[in-house]
């Protein structure tokens, strides 16, 4: 018990140099609400939940111009893949025309405007987006946009004369346990906002299940980051996985016993762990608990490593193409949350089954042509998957939604 909680505090410590002190105890509150051992619920459930009772939101009176867009986001955290995304695709929408705000939804993490443009430029891109804390002094906008189902609620708040827009890159409601917030997440997708989506799938589900009016996007890669390096000691077969047990759709618990499996199997084969510190957890097989790491350190791992067991329970991560560009071979779970995107002939597709995930990482081990082949294969798909094409379908579903949302009577500029 003592090592475990000298190792906490060392992860602290580690914290603290690199995010600094507000940061830091940010994140320790997101990891007690999130991550292993339940939920640390607020007393409060009115403060909890006041994105829910938001029950007017005003943008400024001036005339919105064309081409302008308002973001509403979640706070964030430096690494966070979602708004990763986001930030991704309104930085490629700057450089083709279009001109973005910002307004943060329930501020946590960032106190000031300031302190978040600073964060948002410095850690992800640099953008000439203007940000908010809170809904004062918006300004009018042809399209508000919500990216997540928390914001949902104060875009749908937003009076005049404007498109609503819902970035959807997940089903959210499957994110959480029945409930409370499993209910007002899927509640969102009643709002009547045109769906913007990370892939087919979604763009399926939204439509035929809560008959919201969708576009789908592709997901792209950075490939001056995630490209094949150099492989030391290849003469050790290594099996990467995506390990975070805060969250639940990556099947953490499930793939453990898949990885444990395959050492009984093949006793030689290391394993390494990269997403979150799982140092706590009894973990009986020979492996290197990389915890969280930079893109460019697992950048590295991925190029290190002959198979990567990726799961996807509910939509596609964006990992499966990181590790396939960095030339390792994909397992991953079977479904049509994976499909839209993966197929047979650039990853190993299995049903979610401890039996059939096993065999298949044993298979590609054992099979040295085999999965140099499929790693191949992957790697070439990977390369055709750009960001600059997921934006200019962004844009392409702006268009749609322009035609498609009764035009504003009041509100527009010419």
């Amino acid at each position: 018990m003592f090592g475990s909680f000298v190792r906490r505090m060392r992860r602290v410590s580690e914290l603290m140099r690199h995010h600094g002190v507000l940061r830091t105890a940010s994140m320790i509150r997101q990891r007690l609400k999130h991550g292993p051992g339940g939920m640390l619920k607020s007393r409060n459930v009115f403060a909890t939940y006041d994105f829910v009772r938001v029950e007017r939101v005003q943008l400024a009176p001036q005339a919105a111009r064309p081409n302008t867009l308002l973001w509403f986001i979640p706070d964030f955290n430096i690494g966070s893949g979602g708004h990763q995304t986001i930030f991704r695709t309104i930085w490629h929408l700057e450089r083709m025309g279009w001109e973005s705000g910002i307004v943060i939804v329930s501020p946590s993490v960032h106190a000031t405007a300031e302190a978040a443009h600073h964060d948002i430029c410095a850690h992800f891109f640099p953008l000439k987006a203007k940000v908010y804390v809170g809904f004062e002094g918006l300004p009018n906008s042809e399209f508000v946009i919500a990216t997540g189902w928390q914001t949902a609620y104060p875009v749908r708040a937003v009076v005049g004369p404007v498109k609503k827009l819902y970035f959807v890159q997940d089903f959210e409601p499957s994110f959480y346990p029945t409930g409370t917030e499993s209910v007002l997440a899927d509640n969102t997708y009643h709002f009547g906002f045109f769906g913007i989506t990370a892939g087919g799938w979604l763009a399926r589900k939204l439509k035929a299940e809560y008959g919201m009016q969708t576009h789908p996007i592709s997901f792209g890669v950075d490939h001056e980051l995630y490209r094949q390096r150099p492989r030391r000691e290849p003469h050790i077969k290594r099996v990467f996985f995506y390990a975070r047990p805060p969250t639940p759709r990556r099947a953490f618990e499930f793939g453990l016993l898949v990885l444990e499996a395959v050492s009984r199997k093949l006793p030689d084969t290391q394993f390494i762990l990269a997403g979150w510190d799982v140092g706590d957890y009894h973990i009986p097989f020979p492996h290197l608990a990389a915890g969280v790491i930079t893109p460019e350190e697992l950048a590295d791992v991925f190029s290190q490593c002959d198979a990567a067991l990726v799961m996807s329970l509910t939509n596609l991560s964006l990992m499966p193409l990181e590790v396939m560009a960095a030339g390792c071979a994909v397992v991953s779970n079977r479904g049509e949350c994976v499909e839209w995107l993966l197929h047979d002939d650039v990853a190993l597709l299995t049903d979610p089954t401890l039996e059939a995930l096993s065999d298949a990482l044993c298979r590609l081990l054992q099979n040295d042509a085999e999965r140099q082949a499929l790693a191949s294969r992957g790697q070439e798909f990977a390369r055709q998957q750009h960001w600059q094409a997921s934006a200019e379908a962004f844009e392409q579903g702006l268009l749609v939604a322009r035609k498609a949302i009764p035009a504003p009577t009041e509100g527009m500029a010419p």
